[in-house]
């Protein structure tokens, strides 16, 4: 009876030791006709990373038939857990990023908006000065305009603003169209005495 006993024993030890073994070599397949590694990631709920780093693979598309792969660890649920967070956190940011981005268009067309209503309201403004210059000296201000600024009342250029690149201290805080032609007439009679002394000034020096 005792007999038995042991041998029941070491039946049921050896059984299992041989239990304990299929577990233990549950993270090892061997590599058959047609397997593929991404085949094996998907079979066995793991990546390819995983596998290639497990099994030191420098090419995860070149195994062998009869080839022991490791195809996971202790660690391989949080792997693929950290994928999937990390795929995760990478939408989330394409998503932040793309409303950012819609965020700054949308901006954009606002200001552009406002500044073609600032240049209307400018432009309007403009009949409240009429300026006497004419002749070759009219042409000789609308040549310099288009060099300074190509026309545009709200061009910028440090301390330079508007159609005449004034400085702004002769604006005096009035950058309206009529208040930068009425100061234009008056910097270049002052300085120059006419637009065309104006206009060779800057031919010549390339500034006036």
């Amino acid at each position: 009876m005792k007999m038995k006993k042991v041998l029941v024993s070491a039946a049921a030890l050896t059984g299992t030791i041989a239990g304990a073994t299929v577990v233990a070599n549950a993270d090892t397949v061997t590599v058959k006709a047609g397997d593929t590694v991404s085949e094996l990631a998907q079979k066995y709920n793991t990546t390819v990373n995983t596998i290639q780093q497990l099994n030191n693979l420098s090419n995860p598309n070149l195994i062998f038939v009869g080839q022991q792969l490791k195809v996971n660890n202790d660690n391989n649920g949080q792997a693929v857990a950290q994928q999937n967070t990390n795929n995760n956190a990478q939408t989330a940011q394409q998503q932040a990023t793309s409303q950012n981005t819609q965020a700054q268009a949308s901006t954009q067309q606002a200001a552009q908006q406002s500044a073609s209503q600032n240049t209307q309201a400018q432009a309007s403004n403009n009949s409240n000065y009429n300026s006497s210059v004419s002749g070759s000296d009219a042409a000789a201000k609308d040549w310099i305009a288009q060099h300074e600024s190509s026309n545009n009342y709200n061009a910028r250029n440090g301390q330079y603003i508007g159609k005449y690149q004034l400085s702004a201290s002769y604006l005096n805080g009035d950058y309206s169209p009529a208040n930068q032609e009425r100061v234009a007439d008056q910097y270049v009679a002052q300085r120059y005495g006419s637009w065309t002394n104006a206009q060779r000034f800057w031919e010549a020096n390339g500034w006036y």
